[in-house]
């Protein structure tokens, strides 16, 4: 499990400048944003005791959002946003971390 998660993480780094987030979820009905978060919510599913969504990000992205962002992230075009609204009932769902 452990390989096959560090596999996709590299993955979506390796094609941060070719694949947009909106692209992935059009795609796939999950973003790097949602690995975020499926490993945010596992960090406290370990028992890790106040598990940061920052730290989440920085697992998936390798570098804090906001400088990824900066780096990578393109405005959508009115296609992109199209799709991402056309496929929205696909996308992932993210219970909050308690």
């Amino acid at each position: 499990q452990a390989y096959a998660f560090r596999q996709l993480v590299a993955h979506l780094r390796d094609t941060s400048d070719q694949t947009q987030n909106i692209d992935v979820m059009a795609a796939a009905g999950m973003c790097r944003n949602c690995v975020a978060k499926w490993y945010h919510r596992g960090l406290a599913h370990a028992g890790v005791a106040d598990p940061s969504y920052d730290d989440a990000l920085v697992a998936v992205y390798g570098e804090p959002y906001a400088s990824w962002k900066t780096k990578h992230q393109r405005k959508a075009t009115p296609e992109q946003l199209a799709a991402f609204e056309r496929t929205k009932p696909f996308h992932a769902k993210h219970p909050p971390v308690s």
